[in-house]
Protein backbone atom coordinates (compact mmCIF):
# COMPACT_ATOMS: atom_id res chain seq x y z
CA UNK A 1 0.00 0.00 0.00
CA UNK A 2 1.56 3.50 -0.83
CA UNK A 3 0.28 6.70 0.20
CA UNK A 4 -0.45 9.56 -2.90
CA UNK A 5 -0.09 13.10 -2.95
CA UNK A 6 -3.02 13.74 -0.74
CA UNK A 7 -1.72 11.22 1.59
CA UNK A 8 -4.67 9.04 1.23
CA UNK A 9 -3.97 5.05 1.25
CA UNK A 10 -3.57 3.61 -1.84
CA UNK A 11 -3.05 0.15 -3.14
CA UNK A 12 -0.75 0.35 -5.48
CA UNK A 13 -2.46 3.38 -7.54
CA UNK A 14 -5.91 1.52 -8.34
CA UNK A 15 -8.32 3.35 -6.55
CA UNK A 16 -8.96 7.07 -7.44
CA UNK A 17 -11.94 8.16 -5.20
CA UNK A 18 -14.62 6.89 -2.93
CA UNK A 19 -17.21 6.46 -5.38
CA UNK A 20 -18.44 1.96 -5.88
CA UNK A 21 -16.60 2.55 -9.38
CA UNK A 22 -13.52 4.59 -8.06
CA UNK A 23 -11.09 2.17 -8.45
CA UNK A 24 -9.89 -0.79 -10.89
CA UNK A 25 -11.54 -3.69 -9.52
CA UNK A 26 -15.33 -2.14 -9.89
CA UNK A 27 -14.19 -0.50 -13.19
CA UNK A 28 -13.32 -3.64 -14.27
CA UNK A 29 -16.64 -5.46 -12.73
CA UNK A 30 -18.79 -2.99 -14.62
CA UNK A 31 -16.95 -3.78 -17.98
CA UNK A 32 -17.74 -7.46 -17.45
CA UNK A 33 -20.52 -6.29 -17.29
CA UNK A 34 -21.18 -4.59 -20.33
CA UNK A 35 -19.44 -7.66 -21.92
CA UNK A 36 -21.31 -10.32 -21.06
CA UNK A 37 -24.60 -11.22 -22.75
CA UNK A 38 -27.85 -9.04 -20.55
CA UNK A 39 -29.31 -12.78 -19.31
CA UNK A 40 -26.03 -12.89 -17.49
CA UNK A 41 -25.61 -9.89 -15.80
CA UNK A 42 -27.72 -10.83 -12.17
CA UNK A 43 -25.91 -13.76 -12.04
CA UNK A 44 -22.61 -11.76 -12.28
CA UNK A 45 -24.12 -8.99 -9.89
CA UNK A 46 -25.14 -11.80 -7.56
CA UNK A 47 -21.86 -13.80 -7.59
CA UNK A 48 -19.69 -10.71 -6.43
CA UNK A 49 -22.10 -10.38 -3.41
CA UNK A 50 -22.19 -13.45 -2.57
CA UNK A 51 -18.87 -13.89 -2.48
CA UNK A 52 -18.51 -10.79 -0.10
CA UNK A 53 -21.32 -11.86 1.87
CA UNK A 54 -19.86 -15.37 3.37
CA UNK A 55 -18.84 -14.37 6.86
CA UNK A 56 -16.36 -17.65 6.88
CA UNK A 57 -13.43 -16.00 5.22
CA UNK A 58 -11.58 -12.96 5.37
CA UNK A 59 -12.74 -10.89 2.70
CA UNK A 60 -10.03 -9.47 0.21
CA UNK A 61 -9.72 -6.11 -1.05
CA UNK A 62 -10.90 -6.85 -4.93
CA UNK A 63 -14.05 -8.97 -3.42
CA UNK A 64 -15.38 -6.38 -1.07
CA UNK A 65 -14.53 -3.44 -3.88
CA UNK A 66 -16.52 -5.88 -6.50
CA UNK A 67 -19.13 -5.77 -3.91
CA UNK A 68 -19.77 -2.46 -3.50
CA UNK A 69 -20.21 -1.53 -6.95
CA UNK A 70 -22.33 -4.82 -7.39
CA UNK A 71 -24.74 -3.04 -4.50
CA UNK A 72 -24.36 0.10 -5.56
CA UNK A 73 -25.89 -1.64 -8.84
CA UNK A 74 -28.96 -2.90 -6.77
CA UNK A 75 -29.33 0.28 -4.81
CA UNK A 76 -29.83 2.00 -8.05
CA UNK A 77 -32.81 0.13 -8.91
CA UNK A 78 -34.28 0.25 -5.68
CA UNK A 79 -37.47 2.55 -5.29
CA UNK A 80 -35.81 5.22 -3.01
CA UNK A 81 -32.56 4.55 -4.86
CA UNK A 82 -30.03 6.75 -7.16
CA UNK A 83 -27.47 6.22 -9.65
CA UNK A 84 -24.43 6.24 -7.53
CA UNK A 85 -21.40 6.06 -9.97
CA UNK A 86 -19.44 7.51 -12.12
CA UNK A 87 -18.57 7.15 -15.69
CA UNK A 88 -16.83 4.44 -14.54
CA UNK A 89 -19.58 1.73 -13.97
CA UNK A 90 -21.25 -0.19 -16.77
CA UNK A 91 -23.10 1.65 -19.53
CA UNK A 92 -24.96 -1.19 -21.04
CA UNK A 93 -28.66 -1.56 -19.78
CA UNK A 94 -28.89 -4.00 -16.72
CA UNK A 95 -32.03 -6.47 -16.53
CA UNK A 96 -34.26 -5.63 -13.92
CA UNK A 97 -32.82 -7.35 -10.34
CA UNK A 98 -34.79 -9.63 -8.27
CA UNK A 99 -35.43 -8.06 -4.25
CA UNK A 100 -33.94 -10.84 -3.17
CA UNK A 101 -30.69 -9.12 -4.34
CA UNK A 102 -31.67 -6.20 -2.32
CA UNK A 103 -30.86 -8.60 1.08
CA UNK A 104 -27.71 -10.11 -0.24
CA UNK A 105 -26.05 -6.50 -0.69
CA UNK A 106 -27.04 -5.53 2.67
CA UNK A 107 -24.75 -8.72 3.99
CA UNK A 108 -22.26 -8.10 1.72
CA UNK A 109 -22.01 -4.48 2.39
CA UNK A 110 -21.62 -5.54 6.04
CA UNK A 111 -18.90 -7.94 5.42
CA UNK A 112 -17.25 -5.28 3.69
CA UNK A 113 -17.26 -2.99 6.62
CA UNK A 114 -16.31 -5.78 9.09
CA UNK A 115 -13.17 -6.49 10.91
CA UNK A 116 -12.36 -8.98 8.60
CA UNK A 117 -12.27 -7.00 5.50
CA UNK A 118 -8.65 -5.98 3.83
CA UNK A 119 -10.91 -3.25 2.27
CA UNK A 120 -11.85 -1.95 5.26
CA UNK A 121 -7.62 -1.99 6.75
CA UNK A 122 -7.18 0.06 3.68
CA UNK A 123 -9.92 2.64 3.92
CA UNK A 124 -9.09 2.95 7.62
CA UNK A 125 -5.55 4.10 6.97
CA UNK A 126 -7.14 6.53 4.17
CA UNK A 127 -7.62 10.15 4.43
CA UNK A 128 -11.14 10.20 3.32
CA UNK A 129 -11.82 6.70 5.20
CA UNK A 130 -14.93 7.94 7.03
CA UNK A 131 -16.14 9.44 3.87
CA UNK A 132 -16.35 5.72 2.38
CA UNK A 133 -17.35 4.08 5.76
CA UNK A 134 -20.24 6.70 5.27
CA UNK A 135 -20.62 6.11 1.43
CA UNK A 136 -21.05 2.41 2.79
CA UNK A 137 -23.78 2.72 4.85
CA UNK A 138 -25.66 5.25 2.66
CA UNK A 139 -25.53 2.35 0.34
CA UNK A 140 -27.05 0.05 3.19
CA UNK A 141 -29.25 2.50 4.22
CA UNK A 142 -31.66 2.73 1.30
CA UNK A 143 -31.78 -0.71 0.86
CA UNK A 144 -31.94 -1.52 4.78
CA UNK A 145 -33.35 1.62 6.06
CA UNK A 146 -32.96 2.44 9.97
CA UNK A 147 -35.70 2.02 12.10
CA UNK A 148 -35.85 5.56 13.91
CA UNK A 149 -37.06 5.13 17.62
CA UNK A 150 -40.50 6.13 18.42
CA UNK A 151 -41.38 8.94 20.67
CA UNK A 152 -44.89 8.69 21.53
CA UNK A 153 -46.59 5.23 21.68
CA UNK A 154 -49.04 4.52 19.17
CA UNK A 155 -51.95 3.33 22.15
CA UNK A 156 -52.39 2.65 25.63
CA UNK A 157 -51.82 -0.39 27.09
Amino acid sequence: MRRSSDGQARREMGTWDIGPFDNDTAADFGGDLDESALEEREALIRGALTRAADPADFLDASDGERAVAAAALVVAQHPGGELTYSNYGPSEPLPELPADLRTLAVDALDQVVSERSELTELWDDAANGSKWRHDIARLRDVLDPPVLPQEEALFDI
